[in-house]
C-alpha cells in the first residue's frame, strides 16, 4: 500500500564553525557530523559556503569539502545550501559537481545564491548591486553544463558526463517574486531558518513564499521545498540553553548592527528571531507540529548555525533529531539509499 503522504527527507546543515583558530580540527570535526547523520539514516547533508567568516561559517570550498566527505559516507546525499553563485565561474563549479557526483555514486544535490557580503563581491571582483543579475545568468549557464550541452564553444562539455540534475538543484530565495523565479526556472526551493527584516515569526513571513512557489510551479514532476530550521535538542530546555543561547544572542546583536533585527534584542528574543527549536524533544517535536510551513516542505534540514556547540554535543543533538523528533513527525530512514533524488 502506498502512503498518501509522501515521506519528506531529513537532513542537516553545517556551517562549519569552530571555537578559536583550528580550522583542522573544525572540519574534521564537521566530517565527523556526515559520517554520524549517514549511520543514523539521514538523507541529505549539506554545507554552507561563506568566503569571509565573520560569524557566518568557516568553509570557503564547499565541493573539495563534500569530495572528502563522499569517501567517508556510503548513502547520505551531499550539498549546498549554498554556493555563492556570482562569485563561482559556473562552468568550472558545474566540474567540481560533476567530479563529486562521480565520486559519490550520484548523491550530489546543489543548492545556489546569491550571497550577501559586500567584501566577498569586493575580492571576486563582482558588483554586489548585480548580485540578481548574476545569480540568473550564472544559474543558467550551469543548468546547460549539468545537462551535458555545449557550454561556450562548440564542441566542448564538462567532463565527466553529469548525471540527471533536473531534480537536484535547489536555489535560496528571501521573497514572495524570488520563490516564483525559482519556480519558473525548475528549481527546487531553499528558505532560510530565519526571515530577516520581519516582525512576524519566520514562518508567517515565508509560508506565501512557498506557496507562490507551489502555485507558479508548472513542471511535471513533484515541487520540492527544502525547509532549513534551527533544531537542537538536549535532556531538557535547559541544558539545551546553556549550549546555544550565548552563541544566539551574539549573532543577533550582529545581525541587528546591519539592519537585519532590531538593536537590543534579549537572549529569547533573539532566539524567536532565529526561529529556535530547542530543548527536550518532545517539546521540540510539539514546536514543529505548528510550524507553519513544515507541511508544505518535502525536505526538513536541521541546522545549529549560529550555535557553535560542543562536538559531543552537537552528535547527541544530531542522534535525538535522528532517533525522536524526526521519527515523531512521521519521518523513518530510507530503506534504500535515494540515489535518485526521490
Amino acid at each position: 500500500m502506498t502512503s498518501l503522504t509522501p515521506r519528506f527527507r531529513l537532513g542537516f546543515l553545517t556551517h562549519v564553525q569552530g571555537r578559536g583558530d583550528d580550522l583542522a580540527r573544525t572540519y574534521r570535526n564537521a566530517q565527523e557530523l556526515f559520517v554520524v547523520a549517514d549511520e543514523l539514516g539521514v538523507d541529505t547533508g549539506w554545507v554552507a559556503q561563506h568566503h569571509v567568516q565573520a560569524g557566518g561559517g568557516g568553509l570557503s570550498s564547499p565541493w573539495t569539502f563534500l569530495a572528502h566527505a563522499a569517501a567517508r559516507t556510503t548513502r547520505i546525499r551531499l550539498g549546498t545550501a549554498i554556493t555563492v553563485l556570482p562569485l563561482e565561474d559556473p562552468v568550472r563549479l558545474a566540474e567540481d559537481v560533476a567530479v563529486v557526483d562521480t565520486l559519490s555514486g550520484g548523491r550530489v544535490e546543489i543548492g545556489v545564491g546569491s550571497g550577501y557580503s559586500d567584501t566577498e563581491y569586493a575580492a571576486f571582483g563582482q558588483d554586489v548591486a548585480r548580485k540578481r543579475e548574476l545569480t540568473s545568468e550564472k544559474l543558467s549557464e550551469l543548468r546547460r553544463a549539468l545537462s551535458d550541452e555545449e557550454v561556450r564553444t562548440p564542441g566542448f562539455r564538462i567532463q565527466p558526463a553529469p548525471g540527471d540534475f533536473t531534480d537536484r538543484i535547489w536555489q535560496g530565495v528571501f521573497s514572495g517574486p524570488g520563490a516564483r523565479h525559482a519556480a519558473a526556472g525548475g528549481s527546487n526551493l531553499l528558505l532560510n531558518r530565519a526571515a530577516y527584516g520581519f516582525d512576524a515569526p519566520t514562518d508567517e513571513v515565508q509560508r506565501p513564499w512557498a506557496d507562490a512557489f507551489l502555485d507558479a510551479w508548472d513542471r511535471p514532476r513533484r515541487p520540492r521545498i527544502g525547509l532549513s530550521r534551527f533544531v537542537f535538542p538536549a535532556k531538557d530546555r535547559r541544558t539545551a540553553l546553556q549550549q546555544i543561547g550565548d552563541d544566539v544572542h551574539r549573532a543577533a546583536l550582529r545581525h541587528a548592527e546591519g539592519g537585519a533585527f532590531p538593536k537590543g534584542l534579549s537572549v529569547d528574543e533573539a532566539l524567536r528571531r532565529f526561529h529556535s527549536f530547542y530543548g527536550h524533544p518532545d517539546e521540540i517535536t510539539a514546536a514543529l507540529r505548528e510550524e507553519r510551513v513544515l507541511p508544505v516542505a518535502t525536505d526538513l534540514i536541521t541546522q545549529f548555525n549560529p550555535a557553535v556547540p560542543d562536538h559531543d554535543a552537537a552528535i547527541r543533538a544530531l542522534e535525538l533529531i535522528a532517533t525522536e523528533v524526526a521519527p515523531a513527525l512521521g519521518w523513518k530512514p530510507a530503506t534504500v539509499p535515494d540515489l535518485a533524488g526521490a
